[in-house]
């Protein structure tokens, strides 16, 4: 309820007539502060005209006046700044430490609002409780807080590389491979194979890059699936001694099999197949970061991945397990893939760095080019009535279904802003 009730005091979703302290002064909210989430009071440098009288300070929130002892701001010199004590339940009067009482204001809630509040944020997980009023919100307004939610996908994406390039003082290219590696996850294994990335540094690959049996043999053991692989199988013989040798050699420890996911999952998509494809990348691209640098269409993005898997893994999915041969390594809708979830984000990271405003434009611009993701996350707002016609808007949905849906973050969210504030405060 604290919670709700510090939503409608950002928000101005009060009803201004009327508004008293419990002892019958007028209250009008010039400005309700600002939001804090850390330690102390609810809002900080609010100003509120109390009687007539202009107070500058901090205003605390509660369900109930009792709870201002129960959590021992009475004791506390932290809340003496505090000019405004609102409430819910008017149980007790409040005073600072040094015995001053406090100004005290009750804002009830209405019942409805409460009540949609917890419908809307108790619902299941599994599906969409805004649905049935999403369509008739105005379309400028969904065009608005879709944009917002790309841009903030796309810059959480770039915050994420910004950070790894810290880590790894400016090395784009290895930082180029480990975005890569972890889009070849496709969803399903990107943290696994992003782990496999940051275990077996480019450097090692490049040291044997003329060799692509050992550029896979490390990855292949690097990843652990080797470990119950069939015996008697000669490429399987060959991969074990030469991973066993440079593993020596570099000191490397390889991840458990058991990390990897490849239940429900089409043969195209197991791991081995796409660290197949990653061990062909790297083998066959002198410097990954420029390579991907230069994708700047979706056509251009199918012909970088437009390869196909020789020798062994042109007619496996995994080991042991021969299929008929497989014509390409990675489809034309996985390649769209790939651009929108490591192209993209490398290119926007590398111009951020940069200061390079039209190279980060033009990453934007990609996307709004690109078709967009077919998912479920796609189709559940499509079918409540927002469109969905490129990969900017696609990425839009998923921030909103991962950070806001999932999360129960719908205060935070504008359609559910909207929906609530009709249904806000109302003093009694």
């Amino acid at each position: 309820m604290e919670r709700l009730m510090q939503y409608v005091w950002q928000h101005r979703l009060w009803n201004p007539a009327g508004m008293s302290t419990v002892d019958g002064r007028a209250v009008r909210i010039i400005d309700p502060g600002l939001l804090n989430t850390g330690a102390g009071p609810d809002f900080f440098n609010a100003k509120v005209s109390i009687g007539g009288e202009m107070w500058v300070g901090n205003v605390e929130i509660h369900y109930r006046a009792s709870d201002w002892r129960r959590h021992g701001h009475d004791n506390d010199p932290a809340y003496d700044s505090v000019i405004l004590h609102v409430v819910d339940r008017d149980d007790m009067p409040v005073r600072r430490h040094d015995g001053q009482i406090i100004p005290q204001m009750r804002m009830p809630c209405a019942p409805e609002f409460s009540r949609h509040c917890s419908d809307l944020m108790g619902a299941s997980a599994a599906g969409l409780p805004c649905a049935s009023e999403i369509a008739a919100m105005p379309g400028v307004y969904l065009t608005d807080w879709v944009t917002t939610l790309g841009y903030e996908r796309l810059y959480r994406k770039s915050d994420h590389l910004a950070d790894l390039a810290r880590r790894l003082k400016g090395d784009w290219e290895e930082i180029a491979y480990i975005t890569l590696a972890r889009a070849m996850g496709f969803g399903v294994n990107n943290d696994t194979f992003e782990r496999l990335a940051m275990s077996l540094p480019l450097k090692f690959l490049r040291k044997h890059g003329d060799s692509p049996l050992s550029v896979e043999a490390l990855l292949f053991g690097q990843a652990g699936l080797l470990d119950g692989a069939p015996e008697k199988d000669p490429y399987v013989d060959r991969l074990v001694n030469e991973y066993r040798f440079l593993s020596h050699k570099f000191g490397l420890r390889p991840l458990s099999p058991g990390a990897w996911k490849l239940g429900r999952m089409r043969p195209w998509n197991f791991p081995h197949r796409r660290v197949a494809t990653l061990a062909e990348i790297v083998a066959r691209c002198g410097r990954i970061m420029s390579s991907l640098l230069a994708i700047d269409s979706e056509e251009k993005a199918s012909s970088f991945f437009n390869f196909g898997l020789s020798g062994y893994w042109g007619r496996h999915y995994r080991f042991g397990a021969p299929s008929p041969h497989i014509e390409k390594a990675v489809s034309a809708s996985s390649a769209r893939l790939l651009m929108i979830n490591a192209v993209v984000p490398l290119l926007h990271a590398y111009a951020t760095s940069r200061g390079d405003d039209c190279l980060r434009d033009r990453a934007v611009e990609m996307l709004q080019q690109l078709k967009p993701e077919s998912n479920t996350i796609v189709t559940m707002f499509t079918a409540a009535g927002i469109p969905c016609r490129d990969a900017f808007t696609s990425q839009a949905l998923i921030q909103l279904r991962r950070e806001y849906c999932e999360r129960r973050k719908c205060l935070y969210c504008r359609i559910g802003h909207r929906m609530l504030s009709a249904r806000a405060y109302r003093p009694e």
